[in-house]
């Protein structure tokens, strides 16, 4: 087993259900440390880079803490850097050292938690013969061929949580907060949490914004005896009157690296932070009232997993084995309720599960007189 990079609640029930299903059939769990590395750099942990996990050490394992296993530190196999004999930066391609060290280490097949990037990489390396079988991971839910992912439902409940602060406080001090949460290309999160803590607006990816009927929606919302608002932003939206430059990369991020993103001021990348900015200066513009952008970006990704994503984690570690034991690899363990199905992998990658314009939970939320940014 190994797990993708960063932190999403209910990563240890993955590792206990997997494990213990893998007991009842009689099989051995070890697990990579860091992602791949423990594989590929094994010197670099003096006890070892696998850790056999027993029925006894998962049964002990802490729903809320940290992955026993560790996260990967976003290493490609196909594309790792590696600093050659002149001292210069260059990507190698380690997928056939890889596949080797699981010969070598007598390993049959892998289960994977891992996001959308990492399904691709687990494709390429189940077509060049690892027998492979991936659980998908994201607060945002933004993984296609499953209806949830773990980790959403936990970032969704801590989400709504501060979203009700924020609009206590913004009842309190008499302004309209702007509170960006995450969802690059889908807008599940900032939808649902939104709509459950009755936002004035929430603006996704999905939807073109026009704040201008944003403004207008929150003018007939205020008054005297309700003098504030509650836009939610998803990190990705986009802005119908953007500038033309507003999202291209300044010419030294795109030096920092391919995958920075936002605004680069000084020495730092901006991006956590840069929707809600933008959306509560506009806003402020447009009404003459007092706006505070907030932020809870990658917060919502810590603490402890709730009872859904327990459940789930644990039902998702144990289909895990169950495909492995039905012969079955190349795919990826779906939630599609009722069932627990397996997709093969190539339907799951290269595509983003986005908010549908037919949504229940679009139909919901302007059911509710909440504006979804003015552009249908």
């Amino acid at each position: 087993m190994n797990v993708g990079g960063g932190y999403i609640p209910g990563m240890n029930a993955v590792v206990k259900g997997a494990t213990l299903a893998a007991a009842e059939l009689g099989w051995e769990v070890v697990g990579i440390r860091n992602g791949f590395a423990g594989l590929l750099e094994p010197g670099d942990y003096p006890e070892g880079g696998l850790i056999t996990v027993s029925p006894q050490l998962a049964e002990m394992l802490d729903p809320a803490a940290s992955s026993v296993l560790g996260q990967s530190p976003r290493d490609d196999p196909f594309h790792m850097r590696h600093v050659d004999e002149d001292g210069m930066l260059e990507e190698v391609d380690r997928s056939d050292d890889l596949l080797a060290a699981f010969k070598e280490q007598g390993i049959d097949a892998l289960v994977s938690l891992v996001g959308g990037q990492g399904l691709s990489v687990l494709y390429k390396l189940h077509r060049k013969g690892l027998n492979a079988v991936c659980i998908p991971r994201s607060v945002e839910n933004d993984i296609a061929a499953t209806m949830v992912s773990l980790g959403f439902n936990s970032a969704l409940s801590f989400t709504i949580e501060m979203l009700d602060r924020a609009r206590e406080a913004a009842r309190s001090s008499r302004q309209i907060a702007v509170v960006e949460v995450q969802g690059e290309q889908a807008g599940w999160l900032a939808l649902q949490a939104g709509t459950a803590a009755s936002a004035d607006a929430i603006l996704i990816p999905e939807l073109a914004v026009d704040l201008d009927a944003v403004a207008e929606h929150l003018r007939g919302k205020m008054s005297a005896e309700r003098p504030f608002g509650l836009v939610v932003v998803a990190e990705g939206i986009g802005l119908a009157d953007a500038s033309p430059s507003a999202d291209k990369p300044s010419p030294m991020q795109a030096s920092l690296s391919p995958l920075a993103g936002g605004e680069a001021t000084g020495h730092a990348i901006e991006r956590s932070g840069r929707a809600s900015k933008i959306v509560a200066n506009r806003l402020q513009l447009k009404l003459a009232e007092k706006t505070y952008p907030a932020v809870l970006g990658p917060w919502a990704r810590g603490g402890a997993p709730t009872a859904v994503d327990r459940q789930l984690g644990l039902g998702y570690g144990a289909a895990a084995i169950r495909a492995l034991n039905e012969d079955q690899d190349g795919v990826m363990v779906a939630f599609q309720p009722p069932d627990i199905v397996f997709v093969p992998l190539l339907e799951a990658i290269n595509k983003v599960r986005t908010v549908p314009a037919d949504s229940e939970m679009m139909l919901i939320a302007r059911t509710l007189g909440i504006c979804l940014g003015g552009v249908q």
